[in-house]
């Protein structure tokens, strides 16, 4: 059962395997199950089940950032996935961030994920508020640097919308619901996970979702158009917004992202219907 800020939306009411459907989410790099909330219960309203976890070193953990690896994330990932898939038919991976590489990382070492959703896809961290000492970064891992380093988050909080932003700003103050800044060692993880994830993007073969801000701070939209140009899948779609930063579950375009993300499942669900049928 999950704790804190992790969090599970169930229906109970529904007993047979056959007819629930799952949504597994991660989010996004230092951040935390909080802001995948919103777009969880939405999906949970939807009909599916929804699961969130916190990443080893993140949430109420987020002391231990420091010590975690990228292979850390990807083996919590793995063994969450493995424990729930088989009590659905259906299931599907979304996530923001580092967590839609994630998601992408899965569907790439698991064949049964019926469709992946793949929100700010941070293969590289080329966004417009990336500080031009990024290009340090090896210089700074090789020495005592990378346990005293952070990047500091950018004033915009991934987030065009000003009323938005000042209260997510105001939230991050008050509650342990993730970090003002990127640890050196975590950038570096992300970035090793982003690297293994672009060189097995051909064992991909599920649907897949990307949605990615043009205006995006953290991560352009060159993360998005590889993971559509590397995989295997038949069925691939990419959306891209005008009038969000990164954080597109909470900026001015999110019930835009929520209603495509809705649609783009209901007709993964109702093809299989369809061939199950003939």
């Amino acid at each position: 059962m999950p704790s804190g800020i992790d969090f599970e939306l169930l229906h109970s009411e529904i007993q047979d395997k056959q007819d629930k459907n799952a949504v597994l989410l991660f989010h996004g790099l230092t951040g935390s199950p909080f802001e995948m909330k919103k777009y969880g219960e939405f999906l949970f309203k939807c009909g599916y089940d929804v699961f969130c976890y916190s990443f080893p070193g993140h949430g109420e953990r987020i002391s231990e950032i420091e010590t975690v690896t990228w292979q850390d994330w990807c083996n919590f990932a793995q063994d969450k996935y493995s424990a729930l898939r088989n009590n659905y038919n259906r299931f599907f991976v979304s996530g923001l961030c580092l967590g839609a590489s994630m998601a992408v990382y899965l569907a790439e070492h698991n064949d049964d994920i019926t469709g992946v959703v793949a929100l700010s896809t941070t293969l590289f961290l080329d966004g417009f508020c990336i500080p031009w000492t990024i290009c340090l970064l090896p210089f700074a891992l090789s020495t005592i640097t990378r346990f005293y380093y952070t990047f500091p988050e950018d004033d915009c909080f991934g987030v065009k919308n000003e009323r938005t932003r000042k209260s997510l700003a105001k939230i991050t103050a008050k509650a342990d619901i993730g970090m003002d800044n990127y640890p050196l060692n975590c950038v570096d993880g992300l970035l090793k996970l982003s690297k293994n994830v672009r060189k097995n993007l051909k064992n991909v073969t599920c649907p897949v979702l990307c949605i990615h801000s043009k205006y995006d701070n953290l991560s352009s939209i060159k993360g998005a158009k590889v993971v559509l140009n590397g995989i295997s899948s038949e069925i691939k779609q990419y959306v891209e917004l005008n009038d969000s930063y990164h954080m597109v579950l909470y900026d001015n375009e999110k019930e835009f992202v929520m209603n495509t993300v809705k649609e783009f499942l209901s007709k993964l669900l109702t093809a299989e219907k369809e061939v199950v049928c003939i």
